[in-house]
C-alpha cells in the first residue's frame, strides 16, 4: 500500500500517556485522493514513529466497497522495509515486480520484503463487498536493507483458549512460532476475545509492544483502550494482560525489541538520509514513462494518474522502464509518481 503523504514527519495523530502505557489515537488519510479509499493510521507519529521494527501502521473498514470502490492502488515502489499485510473482510490481488501474484485474504499473512527495491500494485477483487483490514510496515535494519526482493505467505492455525482465539503471523506467542523470516525480532498476532473475556500473555520483557483495536474495547496491563486505538507499552515485563469490554474485541498486537537505529522515511521508502531519500525519488521517476513512451520529468508529480491511477491509453505499452524498481507484471494500471518534496531536509527518527 502507498502512502501518498508528502512528509510523514508533519503528524498530527495525538497520543497520551496513563500509567506506562501510552494511548495514541489516528488520523484519516484519503489513499490516492479525497474521494478514494480512507485509512486511519497510528504509525507514525509526532511522538512515536516505531515499535520495534513496526515502523508504520494503517487499519482500514469495514468499508462498503459499492460506496468506496475498494483498494485499487497501481504500482508504486519501496525501498528499505517490508510489507505485512493483514484481512479481517475481502480479498485484495498483490502483484510486485520481483515476479510474485498472490492473494491477500483474511486470516493469512503476506509479507513483501522490499530491500534494495521493490514495486508493487494491490487491488481489491471483483467478488469483495466489505473491505477490512491493516497494512503494516517493518523498517529493514542497516546491515539488510539492500537485500533482495522476495515475498512470504503463512496462513497461521488458531490458537484456541479460554474466552479467546489467536492466530500468530510473525514472531512468537502461545506456544506457536510463524515459519514466516524477519530481520529483527518481532512479534505480529491477530487475537479474538469473548466479552468480559481476559487473557495474560507470556511476552519478552526486552520487547515494547503495541496493540491496535479494531472491534470493541478493552483493558491492556489495566488501562481501557477504545476502538481504533493503539496503546504502547514499553519493554520491562515479561506478561501483558488484555480484558475484553463488554462486547467481543479483535486486536492486533505487535512488539519487538526496540529498533535501536535512526531512519529517514517519506512516501514509500525507509532510508537513512535526506539525500538517500531524493535519490530513491528520483530512480523511481526516472523508471516512468508518460502514454507517448517518452520520460517523465523527475520533478513532474501529476499527469499519470487521477486519484491514484489510471487504466493504461497505450494498450500495448508500457508505462514503466527498466530500474531499480522492476515492473509489475501483468499488471493494467499507470503507476504512481512520487510527490514534490517538501522545501525541508528531511529529519531522522527513532
Amino acid at each position: 500500500m502507498t502512502n501518498p503523504e508528502r512528509d510523514p514527519a508533519v503528524l498530527t495523530c495525538e497520543a497520551h500517556v496513563t500509567s506506562a502505557v501510552e494511548i495514541m489515537t489516528p488520523r484519516d488519510v484519503p489513499l490516492g485522493g479525497p474521494r478514494a479509499m480512507g485509512v486511519r493510521r497510528t504509525l507514525p507519529q509526532r511522538g512515536r514513529s516505531l515499535i520495534g521494527a513496526w515502523c508504520f501502521l494503517d487499519h482500514y473498514g469495514p468499508d462498503d466497497v459499492a460506496e468506496t470502490g475498494g483498494m485499487k492502488v497501481a504500482p508504486h515502489p519501496h525501498t528499505g522495509l517490508q510489507t505485512v499485510s493483514w484481512l479481517f473482510t475481502g480479498e485484495i490481488e498483490h502483484r510486485d515486480s520481483a515476479g510474485n501474484h498472490a492473494m491477500v485474504r483474511p486470516g493469512e499473512v503476506n509479507l513483501m520484503t522490499a530491500g534494495h527495491g521493490i514495486s508493487h500494485s494491490e487491488v481489491s477483487t471483483a467478488a469483495t463487498t466489505t473491505l477490512h483490514g491493516a497494512q503494516l510496515w517493518v523498517a529493514l535494519p542497516d546491515a539488510a536493507r539492500d537485500t533482495a526482493a522476495t515475498f512470504a505467505h503463512h496462513a497461521p492455525s488458531p490458537i484456541t483458549g479460554p474466552g479467546f482465539e489467536a492466530r500468530v503471523f510473525l514472531g512468537s506467542l502461545l506456544g506457536d512460532t510463524s515459519p514466516v523470516s524477519t530481520f529483527t525480532p518481532l512479534l505480529g498476532a491477530e487475537l479474538l476475545l469473548d466479552p468480559g473475556a481476559s487473557v495474560t500473555l507470556d511476552v519478552d520483557a526486552s520487547y515494547e509492544h503495541g496493540v491496535l483495536v479494531d472491534t470493541g474495547s478493552l483493558t491492556v496491563a489495566g488501562v481501557e483502550v477504545a476502538k481504533d486505538e493503539l496503546a504502547y507499552v514499553p519493554p520491562g515485563a515479561n506478561h501483558l494482560e488484555l480484558r475484553a469490554g463488554a462486547s467481543a474485541v479483535r486486536l492486533l498486537l505487535l512488539g519487538g525489541p526496540p529498533f535501536g537505529e535512526a531512519i529517514v522515511m517519506w512516501w514509500n521508502f525507509v532510508g537513512r538520509s535526506h539525500d538517500e531519500i531524493v535519490g530513491f525519488r528520483e530512480q523511481w521517476q526516472a523508471q516512468i514513462l508518460d502514454a507517448g513512451g517518452s520520460p517523465v520529468d523527475p520533478d513532474d508529480a501529476g499527469g499519470l494518474h487521477e486519484g491514484g491511477s489510471r487504466e493504461r491509453v497505450v494498450p500495448d505499452g508500457q508505462l514503466v522502464r527498466e530500474g531499480r524498481f522492476g515492473i509489475v507484471a501483468g499488471d493494467h494500471l499507470a503507476p504512481i509518481p512520487a510527490p514534490p518534496l517538501p522545501n525541508a531536509r528531511l529529519r531522522e527518527r527513532r
